[in-house]
């Protein structure tokens, strides 16, 4: 008799095609309680449909369903839907938000589970007739945020949380259900700071110590090696390795993940001096009104034709500066570009200036989820620059462009190698480093004087990430494009940009070449710390 425990998760032989396009291949992966598993792979490698398999997702039920067999505790399981999945202990955190905009933090991680009690009116005409016992949902929504050993407002409203708070009500709400077991992970730290992703990661532990599986897919392999103790690759819909966390290394699992070295850089080698050109941009005295963000007295001179990085660490002000600069969020100063001054608090003025910002928010600001590539490519440049239109009439009657705007499309796509089905493909559908470079792909087509680009790289793989950031240098110097950097990634900066300036306590404590050392850069982050 055979009394070893079943694994408490066992997916067999798991197969997935969508419309005769094979996307999974044979997966096999045993889980224990409390094991963290590290699920790694480019974008489009198949980590997502996996686990939209295991949770019951929709869009797997309604193309024909899956291959193969999913046991929870040595039982066979087949769920039809979230709901039957949540039931049965599995939780998961999209990367697109499903949270209710109009509601606080506190109702989005209770919803549909609200504690209730009667009154007088539902004693006698039912319990459909009780209240909600707001008391007990504060002890909810509190107990689950702490968790997670991170500080957000439980009262604010979901449209006015900065984009990391809003992951964390989303981790939040799953920590709330009693009977979690296993919990999907899908790139959660990919819009969190750096001291955000490390209270994350410390809550993963928490989360394993406490016998909950979790399955932890992110981009940032040192992450995978800090917080987990197995580690799963796939690679065009297979699955080709797996082992103990602690017998690999960040470059072992690029390999796999590629199939190919990919070489880190160190500082840009190609840094341009930009001390004679003309100064086409230039901030004075900024203040931004950005939750999570601290953007005090900003002083910054921009030169024409550079790439300038802003660099520093987690709200001191870097992802402030253009959002406030765009308009995005309340803002107070002054900002001149080719000698002309552009009034804050209006986004339209900037896109009439020839301004694009690609934002850190790409599902929430940048993309049209649910309309084809073309319209997110064009339709930005088509409403601030009639581009795209063919005129009749004499201009009386304006209508799309179908060839020119199927044409810029598929550049891009080419140019920075979307994996995409076609042009008419959704944005929804696609993986999230292929949206974000659909980001890119729109503020190209607007062709502005100056492109304000955050963290152009989150979310996106290894394998991706110098192919984004050549195409960012390739922009700048075919068309001549002044380029605003924001990351978080220091060596990213410095292998991309001329200039760097590092914003710390809301100003700007230093600007220094690229060419710098890491040591003298890191010195200008810690100088202002608030």
């Amino acid at each position: 008799m055979n009394n070893e425990k079943a694994p408490l998760l066992e997916m067999r032989n798991i197969k997935k095609d969508f419309f005769g396009n094979q996307v999974l291949t044979d997966i096999n992966l045993k889980l224990n309680e409390g094991d963290v598993l590290g699920l790694c792979g480019e974008n489009g490698a198949g980590k997502s449909t996996l686990m939209k398999i295991l949770f019951g997702a929709s869009d797997i039920t309604s193309t024909g369903g899956y291959g193969g067999d999913i046991l929870i505790d040595g039982q066979k399981v087949s769920f039809a839907s979230p709901f039957e999945a949540i039931a049965a202990g599995i939780g998961m955190v999209h990367q697109e938000f499903s949270l209710i905009p109009g509601f606080d933090a506190t109702e989005n991680i209770l919803l549909n589970r609200e504690p209730k009690k009667g009154n007088v009116v539902s004693e006698v005409f039912g319990d459909r007739l009780d209240t909600l016992d707001r008391g007990e949902m504060d002890d909810r929504a509190r107990a689950a945020i702490e968790k997670m050993g991170v500080s957000i407002d439980q009262h604010m409203m979901i449209n006015s949380m900065p984009v990391g708070h809003k992951q964390f009500t989303e981790i939040a709400r799953e920590l709330s259900k009693e009977q979690l077991r296993i919990l999907i992970l899908d790139e959660p730290t990919a819009v969190l700071t750096e001291k955000e992703a490390e209270a994350l990661l410390d809550s993963i532990r928490g989360m394993s110590a406490r016998g909950i599986t979790v399955i932890f897919i992110t981009h940032r392999l040192h992450e995978i090696l800090s917080v987990c103790n197995k580690v799963a690759v796939m690679r065009d819909g297979v699955l080709v390795q797996e082992v103990p966390a602690s017998e690999t290394s960040v470059e072992q699992i690029t390999h796999w993940m590629v199939g190919r070295d990919v070489k880190g850089g160190g500082a840009s080698i190609s840094t341009r001096n930009f001390d004679d050109a003309k100064t086409i941009l230039k901030i004075e005295k900024l203040w931004v009104d950005m939750p999570g963000e601290t953007v005090r007295n900003v002083n910054l001179e921009v030169k024409e034709g550079e790439i300038l990085g802003i660099g520093g660490l987690a709200g001191q002000g870097k992802l402030g500066i253009p959002n406030g600069v765009m308009g995005l969020y309340e803002a107070g100063g002054k900002v001149t570009f080719e000698g002309g001054e552009i009034p804050l608090n209006n986004p339209r003025k900037c896109l009439d200036s020839s301004f694009a910002f690609v934002s850190e928010d790409r599902r929430g600001v940048g993309l049209l989820l649910d309309e084809s590539l073309e319209w997110n490519v064009a339709f930005p440049a088509m409403q601030i620059q009639n581009k795209f239109l063919k005129n009749y009439l004499g201009g009386l009657i304006k209508w799309r462009d179908e060839k020119a705007i199927r044409e810029i499309t598929e550049k891009y796509i080419d140019e920075l190698k979307i994996k995409c089905t076609s042009s008419k493909q959704n944005a929804r559908e696609l993986s999230g480093g292929n949206q974000q470079k659909i980001c890119l792909a729109k503020a190209f087509a607007l062709e502005p004087k100056v492109l304000f680009v955050s963290e152009p790289t989150r979310g996106i793989d290894v394998g991706a990430k110098a192919l984004v950031l050549d195409a960012l240098k390739k922009f700048n110097r075919e068309n001549g494009v002044t380029v605003i950097m924001i990351s978080s990634e220091l060596e990213e900066l410095r292998q991309t940009c001329d200039r760097i300036a590092i914003v710390s306590g809301g100003r700007i404590s230093g600007i220094l070449p690229a060419s710098s050392s890491v040591e003298d850069l890191g010195a200008m982050m810690l100088s202002n710390v608030i």
